[in-house]
């Protein structure tokens, strides 16, 4: 493959992006001699098949014997976020930020994995035939890329780049995202298609403040994805000067205590309290967080006239609004919009791009009319916000209590 002069051969040496990364080998050392492929792989990804394949597994880099975000329990996982659908229980040995591994646990256990060691933003780890750095997605807290480097047989460097989810648009609780340059870039497409286009956060924080004051004597109860969404909502709430107490459904408390214990300063929240018993409805005239499946859920009948908003991207189509029954659309997404992902794709510099997770084959058709190397990867088993949100109403979490 041809290099881009610009680009330079970094990371093997222990220079990274900075200039002062520091090289160290996963803790579980070099692939056993059982980390070997998977059978029956799904596919190859043209020139992409030097360095991943396609396994039922998920996407499989067998110079360095592990798997990123795989659908089903692997000797060797690197996982990009905490997000149910790339961070599963059940692998031999897990890599990924501090963060992320702390999610795991607090959603799937302590022993979520035989073992699990912490990724250093920028810092190189060397495993198997590749070197392998994590650099931030701003997506959710502790959302990563991830990036493989790895020379072929005439010593020549390539740099591939994973993007897990990310978004380019600021966000108070996790770190932003960090542009990349790659030869090969394989990107996410949930959002990809140019009907897609996300206003300002805050714009959408003000129109739900212009509501609670229009209507102060009703509960607003705004239905946001527990890890990561209801979070960011909290945050750019109290950055709009709301600081009256924030309350939570049971599901999002203690993703939100986990944000707390790494800093993120989310002023007065607390969960739901019992009902009272006095008649009529609970918490008028405050801002109450659920995961979107308890929106309809009996759950949402006890307070007072709710006024029913969804933080979402794809609330942009009224169908999708009317769909789910929302009064007060708000289109707030941690996914990148059209604008963002076209703009990454080329800002990388990579000559060869990968799409997968979405409208694969619009941001494909976009980048050939850029004269861009693009194919969908078409892989399965991952969702998006809305799906995910199915599974964030945990079972006895209904009423409000601490989800189990």
């Amino acid at each position: 493959m041809a290099r881009r002069p610009d680009l330079p051969e970094q990371g093997l040496q222990g220079e990274g992006p900075t200039g002062n990364e520091i090289r160290k080998s996963w803790a579980p050392g070099e692939p056993p001699q059982h980390d070997v492929p998977d059978p029956a792989p799904a596919g190859p990804l043209g020139r992409t098949a030097d360095l991943l394949m396609l396994t039922p597994q998920g996407l499989y880099c067998p110079a360095g014997g592990f798997h990123i975000d795989p659908l089903r329990p692997v000797e060797r996982a690197l996982v990009t976020h905490g997000h149910a659908d790339h961070a599963r229980a059940g692998h031999g040995h897990v890599l990924a930020t501090a963060e992320t591994l702390a999610i795991m646990a607090a959603r799937y256990g302590e022993n979520f994995a035989g073992s699990s060691q912490a990724a250093a933003p920028g810092v190189s780890l060397a495993i198997g035939h590749t070197t392998v750095s994590f650099f931030p997605a701003g997506h959710v807290l502790g959302s990563a890329q991830i990036l493989i480097e790895a020379r072929d047989a005439a010593g020549r460097l390539t740099r591939l780049v994973a993007s897990g989810d990310y978004k380019r648009e600021a966000d108070p609780t996790c770190a932003a995202f960090e542009l990349v340059p790659c030869d090969i870039f394989i990107t996410e497409a949930t959002f990809a298609l140019p009907i897609f286009r996300h206003p300002p956060a805050g714009a959408e924080i003000a129109r739900l403040l212009q509501s609670l004051h229009l209507f102060p004597e009703r509960t607003h109860l705004v239905g946001a994805y527990a890890l990561g969404k209801a979070q960011r909502l909290i945050a750019l709430l109290r950055a709009a000067g709301y600081d009256a107490p924030i309350y939570m459904h049971g599901a999002i408390e203690k993703i939100t205590a986990l944000y707390q214990r790494f800093g993120i300063n989310l002023g007065d929240v607390r969960p739901v309290p019992a009902r009272d018993g006095r008649g009529g409805g609970d918490l008028p005239g405050a801002i109450v967080l659920c995961p979107p499946g308890a929106l309809q859920d009996r759950w949402s009948r006890r307070f007072a006239d709710p006024a029913h908003a969804l933080a979402s991207g794809w609330m942009r189509t009224r169908a999708r609004a009317r769909q789910r029954g929302v009064e007060l659309p708000l289109v707030i997404s941690d996914h990148a919009d059209w604008p963002d992902l076209c703009r990454t794709v080329v800002e990388t510099g990579a000559e060869e791009i990968r799409i997968t997770h979405g409208q694969e084959d619009a941001l494909a058709h976009w980048c050939a009319t850029r004269g861009l190397t693009a194919l969908p990867l078409h892989l399965l088993g991952y969702g998006d916000d809305d799906a995910a949100a199915v599974e964030e109403t945990a079972p006895g979490a209904a009423t409000g209590g601490a989800a189990s």
